[in-house]
């Protein structure tokens, strides 16, 4: 007789973790309270206008063909992967625009001619970058953390051979400022702590790994938009038997001495061997368990960054703009100050726009563009988040009026909004912060929540908000650990 598991969320790393315990042999059911898959990783229509509403940057599309491997099935049967040859275009106010090129040599080649950057800097500090990634970073994201057999390995003696005291002492700041000569330059690869909601005047020098993902291993674009990653997974884990139940809100996890026994819906009560929660460990614990001391304590870790987002149907064309342009701000370490310390908007934010109308022209009206623009916001229950709104949309369209030399705000033809309290209502997500808790202590790491419960043998979590943190890629290789985890306990 197989064993049951039931998945509470259907975002990617629900959606993986289905894949692969249904690959296992056990019978998955995964419970959505909303009425599509994919969690913030979903799509909409404004009018003429296709928006991704959430992730859009894309890298190690390893993560994702691997689960159809796993499956016996032809990947490009589902999905088609573009690799890029930008990653962003960097835009300042002083009207330097630099093309953040894929490949590394015409990268430092742009950094020297743009920026007055030395010769061979970016090389040297992204080949850094991939040896960090590829003997430190793997063991953390990787590896369960919380497992002394992780830390009793010879790749740990490889490791320390690696780590370089600056990685250890510095921030990710302090480390650009020796590494890059030109202040622009050093901006540009601050911005990457942001890729986990980080502060990079705060956070480790250990994340200067990031930039390996982007500059050496690449960014790609899925034909179709980010929601192509959704639709793809879900059509393999319905082709494998995964069962799906929508409009279905999971209300408690029932437990039963060291384990859990079953899951309450607002329909129904089904019985499990194993059960991932896929949703917010703070609600999970909050919400499901009922269990306010063990939610206040994760609460007491520092929350990654939230967003507004404005979703712009613009009727006019942009040939400088690429699929993903970054307008940076003045004074970047104000920004971040006020993001973290005082915990208010941005006074002058750096705006990212995402254009996916650039790769795929049916999701704008010819001689217009999709607009997905988005600013940091801090993670935060005392703004009033409708009169935030109306103060950020006059900076951000003030500042790319002036950027881009044209009155922006008579071309929105179309327009929706989203803030942090509209991202925890919609995705409950803890203070709608994307990434759950921050990377800004060294220790961040090993505080992050572990994907099995100490108090429960058979109940274990995948998400953003648990090990190894959030992002697709991340999201995806914490599904992975679910699998190892699960099949370690179910050995025989």
């Amino acid at each position: 007789m197989s064993k049951s598991a039931v998945i509470i969320g259907s975002g990617v790393a629900g959606l993986a973790s289905a894949i692969r315990l249904q690959l296992l042999g056990f019978d998955v059911s995964v419970f959505e309270k909303n009425s599509f898959p994919g969690g913030k990783l979903s799509d909409f229509t404004l009018g003429d206008y296709h928006f991704d509403r959430g992730p859009s940057l894309f890298t190690q599309p390893e993560n994702v063909l691997e689960l159809f491997k796993l499956a016996g099935r032809n990947p490009k049967d589902y999905i088609q992967i573009e690799k890029l040859n930008e990653a962003n275009r960097y835009f300042f106010e002083d009207g330097t625009i630099v093309h953040g090129y894929i490949d590394t040599q015409k990268f430092d080649e742009e950094l020297v001619s743009k920026l007055g950057e030395r010769k061979g800097n970016a090389v040297q500090y992204l080949s850094e970058a991939a040896n960090l990634y590829q003997h430190v970073g793997l063991i953390f994201l990787d590896y369960p953390l919380q497992r002394l057999k992780t830390w009793f390995n010879k790749r740990i003696l490889k490791a320390l051979a690696v780590v370089k005291g600056k990685h250890l002492i510095n921030t990710v700041d302090q480390v650009n400022k020796k590494s890059f000569a030109s202040p622009k330059t050093q901006q540009i690869f601050n911005r990457f702590a942001t890729y986990n909601g980080s502060n990079p005047y705060v956070a480790p020098a250990m994340l200067t790994m990031i930039p390996h993902l982007e500059h050496n291993e690449g960014a790609f674009y899925p034909k179709g938009g980010m929601i192509s990653i959704t639709n793809a997974l879900f059509k393999l884990a319905n082709e494998l038997g995964v069962q799906f139940y929508f409009n279905e809100e999971v209300e408690e996890i029932v437990k039963a001495k060291d384990k859990v026994s079953a899951v309450q819906t607002d329909q129904r009560t089904i019985t499990a061997d194993v059960v991932v929660s896929n949703m917010d460990v703070y609600f999970t614990y909050q919400k499901l368990f009922k269990d306010n001391n063990k939610a206040f304590e994760i609460s007491k870790q520092e929350r990654s960054t939230s967003a507004i987002i404005f979703y712009w149907g613009i009727k006019k064309s942009f040939p400088q703009l690429d699929l993903h342009s970054i307008f940076f701000s003045e004074n970047y370490q104000q920004e971040f100050d006020e993001l973290f310390v005082k915990k208010v908007l941005p006074s002058d934010p750096t705006v990212y726009i995402n254009i996916t109308s650039k790769k795929d022209v049916t999701h704008a009206p010819s001689n217009g563009e999709n607009w997905f623009v988005m600013i940091n916001a801090p993670a935060s229950q005392i703004i009033n988040w409708e009169e935030a709104v109306l103060a950020a949309k006059i900076n951000v369209l003030k500042k790319l009026t002036r950027m881009l030399n044209t009155d922006i705000a008579p071309l929105i033809e179309e327009e929706h909004i989203w803030h942090p309290g509209g991202i925890e209502r919609d995705t409950a997500s803890f203070l709608g912060s994307l990434y759950g808790s921050s990377s800004n202590d060294r220790m961040a790491a090993f505080f992050r929540h572990a994907n099995e419960s100490k108090d429960y043998k058979n109940l274990f979590f995948a998400g953003g908000t648990v090990h190894p943190g959030g992002g697709i890629p991340l999201c995806l290789k914490s599904a992975r650990l679910v699998e190892l985890l699960v099949k370690e306990q179910f050995a025989g």
